[in-house]
């Protein structure tokens, strides 16, 4: 399955504004991805509109978003449906500094339907560390029914940069690595790994370049391979 499971839209404040639903999953199908996941920082308010543009281009889509640790550690969180990846979001979002968020500093933060039209306009400033340590975010993923995954694990904000080891607890069968970036394979053995483009540009979607070897061509069998089930 050509895949690319971790971008931003234009919610998150880093991303372009033309990252809108309707455009992400527009590029995914002309460069050829079969399934795509949504991963704004710490909110999943795009989501439902998400959803509808991957539908519209027939792209298996997986709900999710990244959420940052107390550690700024990045951790990629993946959801069977939308309506719990909204709720979970929000839990994550009330864990955030009480800042508002400076557009002319930070940037925009859009939530764009399918027409790509503003239905509003999020005021809290969603990046930044929650107040949650890294096993806490992982307990509120995996007991929604979700699956965390570290992300970027070899690059900045990600587990082993930050860290510099994998903890005992919680662990973790599944990581995003950077295939341009080294990283200590001993680490890494018997892992699952993903490799997607991080996106908040839409040039940097990926191509279909990136097969996630799932047994059932379906959200059930991606969600099975992210949670290494």
């Amino acid at each position: 399955m050509w895949a690319d499971l971790h971008m931003h839209s234009c919610l998150s404040p880093c991303a372009d504004e033309d990252m809108t639903p309707a455009n992400i999953a527009g590029m995914a199908h002309i460069k050829g991805l079969q399934a795509i996941a949504l991963t704004d920082h710490n909110t999943g308010r795009n989501l439902p509109y998400m959803k509808e543009a991957a539908d519209y281009y027939g792209l298996i889509f997986l709900p999710g978003m990244e959420i940052t640790t107390r550690e700024e550690v990045h951790l990629l969180g993946y959801f069977r449906d939308v309506e719990t990846a909204v709720a979970v979001g929000e839990i994550f979002t009330e864990h955030l500094p009480k800042m508002k968020n400076r557009p002319d500093y930070f940037g925009t933060q859009y939530v764009m339907n399918t027409d790509d039209e503003i239905v509003d306009v999020e005021e809290r400033l969603l990046i930044g560390a929650t107040d949650l340590d890294l096993a806490e975010c992982t307990e509120i993923i995996r007991s929604h029914g979700g699956a965390a995954v570290p992300a970027h694990i070899n690059r900045g904000h990600g587990l082993l940069v930050n860290l510099g080891l994998f903890p005992e607890e919680p662990e973790f069968p599944v990581v995003e690595v950077r295939p341009e970036l080294p990283v200590m394979e001993k680490l890494i053995t018997g892992k699952r790994r993903l490799w997607s483009s991080d996106a908040h540009h839409l040039g940097d979607i990926l191509e279909a370049v990136s097969d996630v070897p799932t047994e059932r061509f379906s959200l059930g069998g991606l969600f099975e391979y992210v949670s290494g089930r």
